[in-house]
């Protein structure tokens, strides 16, 4: 069966050219870089890709999938990692989200490196990172790997860890919430990690933690840093969020902070321990939240993504009104979640590619994502033949990106993907003005497992129609109100064409499978006259 493609660089163009196509703005200038990515954020234009540096472009010569130094291969670090630059930003790639970065515990540790989230100093950069080959401090390699993102227009976010390892705790114990045997508090089930206290019993603000995270905004800062991406936002309270992001903002305004935070997610990580709810959090100052759009996976009906969709732009409207407008990302598959190409196989990835480029949020990825990586590891939780900390098992979240090891460069072997997530990205940058100021609305279909929406801007529409079954081919009738079928429709992303009747289309779709159209008029407004092209499309 083949696949069809328009040639965004010709048609596009001809399709939309009576509406304004608005890529984003470069923020450098003359070699002077201006941070602006927070408004890059608010206007929902940032692609990011979360990357572990640790792995990123890390060399694995005997393909066993951990890195063993000591047998010749390279682990990843902030000077290779320039090496992959160009290639994530002819990707349509405009921001990198780090995961942490600062050094890692070592002691009642998970995995042989350590997990990136059991934070040990606040101060530091994690030597892991360095380049052991040259004679720059991994501080030095940082900040030029910072600059070199600059250089490509790429925007950088840091991961700001929510809890301290056993390490941080024996060095400062004054951090950490206390159990009545004086142990530090375990939250939730992450073993390796242990809880921060944010207030004293008397309700104040620890000062002492306070002191930390202020040290880590001030280093990250100096590095040149782009933004924060606060985890689990949520264990911290209003008071001490609004002082930290005052504190930082006052330095850098467009310096975005991003809260790991769900309106789904009602509990506290602890028992005794705070939660912010993410309405709380925007209140605060973060400048954007999470959703719950990792719950995509298992919303069987199109009224539940629907109803998040509202609440999202509820949220921006309230936002908006209050001079101080937030935005969300698609946080359809992040390293907390298994592999989409596990949930539903790479139709089912690439059905989060388009959605993600054909709605109003900021699109979100995992390395490894783009090319289809299932994160399957062939030493998974196996006994380790070396480690640097305590634990010797390879732990790993089965399906999910490693973040305990000195794994390998993430990957898969789909090319088809890999075109699709290049030219989807380019798309939603190309397409902003109708993504951000057209109107969204639900369509009826005939089956339930067949969804679709439809955004209409000026003189143009995108059509999205998409099989939420991930088991089997479903047909249905998709009734797009004042659609003819004289009107052009070019093609973004189908594999069998769908028939185009008067106020209806006629789909057969695959399990997973999602068709993407430009139309060249705004079908709320049947007085717009049609625009007539001879666009064909084009195989892929």
């Amino acid at each position: 069966m083949k696949k069809f493609f328009i040639n965004l660089s010709i048609s596009l163009f001809l399709t939309i050219s009576v509406c304004s196509l608005t890529p984003a703005n470069a923020a450098m200038n003359n070699g002077v870089w201006n941070n602006d990515l927070k408004n890059l954020f608010l206007r929902n234009q940032a692609v990011i890709l979360a990357v572990n540096i640790r792995s990123f472009n890390a060399v694995d010569k005997n393909k066993n999938d951990i890195i063993e130094t000591d047998k010749g291969d390279i682990a990843g670090n902030f000077v290779n990692a320039v090496k992959r630059l160009n290639e994530i930003s002819s990707y349509g790639i405009n921001t990198v989200h780090l995961l942490p970065v600062t050094p890692v515990g070592k002691i009642k540790a998970i995995g042989t490196a350590g997990s990136l989230y059991a934070i040990s100093d606040f101060t530091k950069l994690n030597p892991q990172l360095d380049d052991p080959t040259n004679n720059l401090t991994v501080e030095e390699e940082a900040k030029n790997f910072i600059k070199e993102c600059h250089k490509k227009n790429i925007r950088v976010i840091v991961d700001l860890p929510s809890c301290g390892s056993y390490d941080l705790f024996l060095a400062k114990p004054e951090l950490f919430v206390k159990g009545p045997d004086g142990q530090p508090v375990v939250p939730s089930d992450w073993t390796d990690v242990r809880l921060f206290k944010v207030t004293n019993a008397d309700g104040t603000l620890n000062d002492a933690l306070y002191s930390e995270y202020k040290k880590y905004i001030d280093m990250v800062q100096k590095l040149g840093v782009d933004g924060i991406r606060a985890d689990v936002a949520t264990s911290k309270t209003s008071e001490f969020w609004n002082k930290l992001i005052s504190y930082a903002k006052s330095k850098d305004p467009q310096f975005l902070f991003l809260a790991e935070a769900s309106d789904s997610w009602t509990q506290p990580v602890a028992q005794g321990a705070p939660f912010t709810p993410a309405y709380k959090l925007l209140e605060a100052g973060f400048d954007g939240w999470y959703g719950s759009f990792f719950n995509f996976k298992d919303w069987n009906t199109q009224e539940k993504f629907q109803k998040e969709l509202s609440l999202v732009e509820n949220i921006r409207k309230d936002f908006e009104t209050k001079g101080t407008p937030k935005a969300v990302i698609g946080s359809f598959a992040t390293h907390d979640e298994m592999s989409p190409v596990i949930t539903g196989g790479l139709p089912f990835a690439d059905m989060l590619i388009w959605v993600q480029s054909t709605l109003p949020v900021n699109s979100y990825y995992v390395d490894g994502f783009q090319t289809g990586d299932a994160y399957q590891y062939k030493y998974a939780n196996q006994k380790a033949v070396k480690t640097f900390t305590d634990d010797d098992i390879y732990y790993v979240h089965n399906g999910k990106f490693d973040i305990f090891n000195f794994s390998r460069k993430p990957g898969g072997n789909s090319t088809d993907l890999l075109n699709d997530f290049a030219v989807a990205n380019k798309f939603k940058i190309m397409a902003y003005e109708i993504l951000n100021k057209g109107n969204l609305c639900f369509l009826d279909t005939t089956n339930k497992d067949i969804f679709s929406y439809i955004i209409n801007y000026k003189y143009s529409s995108i059509l999205v129609v998409l099989n939420k079954n991930l088991n089997y081919t479903n047909t249905a009738t998709v009734n797009v109100k004042n659609l003819k079928k004289e009107d052009i429709v070019a093609p973004l992303e189908f594999n069998i064409a769908p028939v185009i009747e008067d106020g209806k289309v006629n789909v057969n779709l695959m399990p997973g499978e999602v068709n993407v159209f430009m139309i060249s008029k705004n079908l709320q407004d049947s007085k717009n006259k049609k625009q007539k092209s001879n666009m064909t499309p084009l195989y892929k």
